[in-house]
C-alpha cells in the first residue's frame, strides 16, 4: 500500500477532489518542469537539433516500460482521436462486416469508426449495458466471424466498469478481429501488459491517469502495422530527420516502429517534459501498488454506498480506481448544488455519480462524501 501522496499535490486543504478521471490534478513536479520547460523558448539559440528528439525518446521509453512494449511500438499522439484515426487507416473492415464498440462509449473512441463503416458499407455493431455490469460476458456474443474490429476502453469511463482485456485479446485473435483499446481511463492507475493482451493499437491521452498534461498522449502499435499509413505525412518522422541540414533531401521512408505515426511538432517544449515528470512518478510508485491502493479507497466507498441502499457494481466486475453510485430514484435535485457548496468534486453520469478517487484521498474526503449524500437523501 502505498502511503498518502497529498504532498506531491498543490490541493488546498478544503477541496475534496474525487474526479481524477475528469482530470486529474497536476503534480508538483509536473508543474515545476513545466514552469522551466514553457520558458526554454525564450532563447531559442539554445534549443539545438538534438533537443527536437531526445527527450521525446526519453518519455516514448517510459511509456512502453508502462505496458510491457518497446519503445519502438510507441508513437507520440495529441488526443485520442487522433490514435483511433491512425487504427481506423490500418485495419482491415470489407462491407457487411462489423465494428463492435461499447453502449455510451466515449465519443473518440466511436466517431471514427462511424465512418469507416460507413465508408467501406460495414456496421457498427453496439453492445448494449448488461444489466448485471459483466461487459466482458457482453462482449462475447456478439464478437463473431463477422467481427473485423472490436474498438473499446479498459473500463467503462461512466462508472469504471471493468473489460477483462486478456480474454477479450483471446477472443479477437480467435476470429482474427483487431482489437483496438483506448486506456485514457485506465493506464497510470491499472496495470496494462500488451504482452498479456496482444492487442493492435493502445491509446491513451496523458491528462488523466497519467498524470500528464492536455493536448498529449501516446499510441501502442502492434509490430504487425509499423508498415502501415500514418494520419499525416510530416518532416520529423522521416529517416535522418535529425539531419536538419539535409531536410530537403526528401525521403519516402520512416523513422523506425511506430514513430512513422507520430504527430508532427511531436517535440513539444513545454508539454513533453511535463509528461516525462508523471511517468516517472507513475512508474516509481509502481502501477500495481497504485491499483491496490486505490481499490481499498473505493472498496470503502462502495462499501458505504451499499449501507445507504445505493447501489454499485460487484468489486470483481469494477475497477479499483474509480466506481459509480447509482440513485434508484435518480441524484437528488439538491445533491449536486450541496456537493459544490463544500468543494467536494465528482461527476455525475445519468442516475449515477462517478467516483475516481487518487493517493491524494483520505479517509476524510470520503466521511465528507457521505455526509454530503446523506443531508440529500
Amino acid at each position: 500500500m502505498i502511503p498518502n501522496q497529498k504532498h506531491l499535490f498543490n490541493i488546498p486543504e478544503d477541496i475534496t477532489y474525487l474526479n481524477c478521471a475528469y482530470l486529474s490534478p497536476q503534480l508538483r513536479s509536473v508543474t515545476a518542469a513545466g514552469l522551466k520547460s514553457v520558458s526554454s523558448k525564450e532563447a531559442p539559440w539554445l534549443l539545438t537539433p538534438p533537443d527536437f528528439f531526445t527527450l521525446t525518446e526519453k518519455t516514448r521509453s517510459l511509456f512502453a516500460e508502462l505496458i510491457d512494449a518497446r519503445a519502438n511500438d510507441i508513437a507520440i499522439i495529441p488526443a485520442v482521436s487522433y490514435g483511433v484515426s491512425v487504427a481506423t487507416l490500418n485495419v482491415k473492415l470489407e462491407a457487411n462486416q462489423a465494428v463492435v464498440v461499447l453502449e455510451d462509449q466515449f465519443p473518440s473512441n466511436v466517431y471514427p469508426w462511424r465512418e469507416l463503416v460507413r465508408e467501406k458499407g460495414a456496421k457498427l455493431k453496439t453492445v448494449a449495458r448488461p444489466q448485471d455490469d459483466d461487459w466482458t460476458a457482453a462482449l462475447m456474443d456478439p464478437i463473431d466471424e463477422n467481427t473485423a474490429v472490436v474498438a473499446v476502453a479498459g473500463c467503462h469511463w461512466t462508472d469504471g466498469c471493468i473489460i477483462d482485456l486478456v480474454k477479450l485479446g483471446q477472443r479477437c485473435r480467435e476470429i482474427n478481429a483487431a482489437l483496438v483499446i483506448d486506456a485514457t481511463q485506465s493506464l497510470g492507475a491499472l496495470p496494462l501488459s500488451v504482452f498479456e493482451v496482444q492487442p493492435d493499437f493502445v491509446i491513451a491521452a496523458s491528462y488523466k491517469w497519467l498524470l500528464g498534461p492536455y493536448s498529449l498522449g501516446f499510441m501502442y502499435v502492434n509490430p504487425n502495422y509499423h508498415d502501415g499509413i500514418p494520419l499525416e505525412y510530416n518532416w520529423i518522422n522521416r529517416k535522418h530527420s535529425e539531419d536538419f541540414a539535409g531536410l530537403v533531401k526528401y525521403r519516402n521512408d520512416f523513422q523506425t516502429g511506430a514513430r512513422r505515426f507520430d504527430v508532427g511538432e511531436r517535440s513539444n517544449f513545454a508539454l513533453m517534459p511535463m509528461a516525462f515528470a508523471a511517468l516517472r512518478q507513475i512508474l516509481d510508485w509502481q502501477v500495481p501498488e497504485t491499483a491496490s491502493t486505490l481499490a481499498g479507497l473505493t472498496e470503502e466507498i462502495a462499501q458505504r454506498a451499499t449501507d445507504l441502499d445505493l447501489n454499485v457494481a460487484p468489486t470483481h466486475l469494477r475497477a479499483g480506481h474509480m466506481l459509480g453510485i447509482r440513485f434508484p430514484e435518480g441524484v437528488p435535485d439538491d445533491l449536486i448544488d450541496r456537493f459544490a457548496q463544500n468543494k467536494i468534486y465528482v461527476s455525475v453520469r445519468g442516475n449515477s455519480i462517478r467516483i475516481s478517487p487518487h493517493l491524494y484521498n483520505t479517509k476524510e474526503d470520503i466521511d465528507k462524501l457521505f455526509s454530503t449524500v446523506l443531508e440529500s437523501l
